[in-house]
């Protein structure tokens, strides 16, 4: 088989595939290695950090549910310090892109954390995670607020010359307005999108099946609302765009593409095969074969309406 150019452009950031393991589903990417062999994806994006610490929510916090799960596990990470000193001489081994994913409970946290973390060149990019309590705030999430999310985008712009992505939350009524604004602010690109809030009851003790109530759904089962966000984004917005929600296979992964995709994020996948992202990769290379394209590139945003 010839291997077809399959490398797409995310802002500065150039990637040798369009395929990325979501945050918070392979942790830092050395316990999926023993799996998979990540030097043939596009990149990884690693699991949430903060300044300090995080324990995250108390069990139990994920939960199967028809087609999706339901996770709150609560930004539980290692903090800054430790992912310096532990995860990094992993992660600078690994050929392939490395995205932090930054998560945080104040504005001051988020600048703290990508300054710290600029001057590793193992990094390559950061996620700006803004569905995040603001604590100083009385608990508002970020992401749902449009004045927060400019701010956060101008702010950390402001102390990082690597490319920027603010991942979105999908729990807003147009997601193309805060798409707008983080590119107005600095941004480079967008992820979307983050889970959709969804809760579980066991029908026998009537009580929730995750301790915290509420938590993230992600699978299949969202697949169709990812697929519209990005379609809007990508209808209003001139702003590459990470898409995410549901993707188990090449094929999801070209519809998202065609939709307005530059790049792809699988997540639940990689619980049920941890092969899941090799195999997009090489579904991807067919997929170019059988239409006769030299570059994956050129179907993205390539809907016909």
């Amino acid at each position: 088989m010839n291997q077809k150019d399959l490398s797409v452009q995310i802002g500065g950031l150039h990637l040798k595939n369009p395929v990325l393991l979501a945050s918070g589903t392979v942790g830092y990417g050395n316990e999926i290695s023993k799996f998979t062999d990540i030097s043939q994806l596009g990149g990884i994006v690693t699991k949430s950090l903060s300044l300090k610490p995080r324990r995250g929510n108390p069990p139990p916090r994920i939960v199967e549910t028809p087609s999706g799960m339901l996770n709150a596990i609560g930004l539980a990470n290692v903090g800054v310090e430790v992912f310096i000193k532990e995860k990094i001489p992993f992660l600078k081994e690994l050929n392939t892109t490395i995205i932090c994913n930054i998560a945080a409970s104040s504005l001051e946290e988020y600048v703290e954390c990508t300054k710290i973390l600029e001057s590793y060149d193992t990094i390559n990019a950061f996620e700006i995670n803004v569905s995040c309590p603001n604590v100083k705030e009385g608990g508002l999430i970020f992401g749902n607020d449009l004045d927060w999310v400019g701010r956060i985008t101008e702010k950390v712009r402001a102390v990082t010359k690597k490319t920027l992505i603010i991942k979105l939350s999908p729990n807003v009524s147009k997601i193309s307005d805060f798409a707008k604004i983080v590119k107005e602010e600095g941004g480079d690109a967008v992820s979307a999108i983050n889970t959709l809030v969804g809760t579980a009851f066991d029908i026998w003790t009537r009580k929730p099946k995750i301790k915290n109530i509420t938590g993230g759904l992600s699978g299949p089962a969202i697949k169709p609302v990812a697929l519209a966000k990005v379609l809007e984004i990508k209808r209003n917005v001139d702003i590459p765009i990470i898409g995410i929600g549901g993707i188990m296979n090449w094929q999801d992964a070209v519809e998202f593409m065609i939709t307005g995709a530059s790049a792809i994020q699988i997540g639940t996948v990689n619980f049920i095969n941890p092969n899941a992202g090799v195999e997009i990769v090489n579904g991807l290379n067919t997929y170019c074969e059988k239409l006769s394209l030299n570059r994956l590139s050129d179907i993205i945003g390539s809907f016909r309406l």
